[in-house]
């Protein structure tokens, strides 16, 4: 696992029977995703968003606005916490929020 500047952590998911999560785009990520939202097999942040980089391989944009994104867990601000250290318990639901202009 190696982290990141953006207190990302990159970290592989090596259980395919580990519990789904479903991960929800907002705006921008909405947009670079093409979909409103996907379930992903993940125990933590970082394995969520692991999974859907290796989801969307090709897709440079969408690995870029997710880098900027803000985070919620069911709910929750992730805030500055490393995503390795997040857990998702079985049916979480993980909010991309990338950076919103204007007031």
């Amino acid at each position: 696992m190696t982290a990141t500047a953006d207190h990302t952590s990159t970290s592989r998911v090596t259980d395919p029977g580990a519990a789904r999560v479903t991960v929800r785009y907002w705006a921008a990520a909405k947009a670079a995703a093409g979909l409103a939202e996907e379930e992903v097999p993940a125990a933590t942040l970082a394995e969520a968003l692991s999974a859907v980089r290796e989801r969307h391989p090709g897709n440079a944009r969408l690995h870029q606005v997710l880098a900027h994104c803000s985070y919620l867990v069911d709910g929750e601000q992730v805030g500055n916490r490393d995503h390795a250290t997040v857990p998702l318990p079985p049916g979480a639901t993980v909010e991309a929020l990338p950076p919103f202009a204007g007031g």
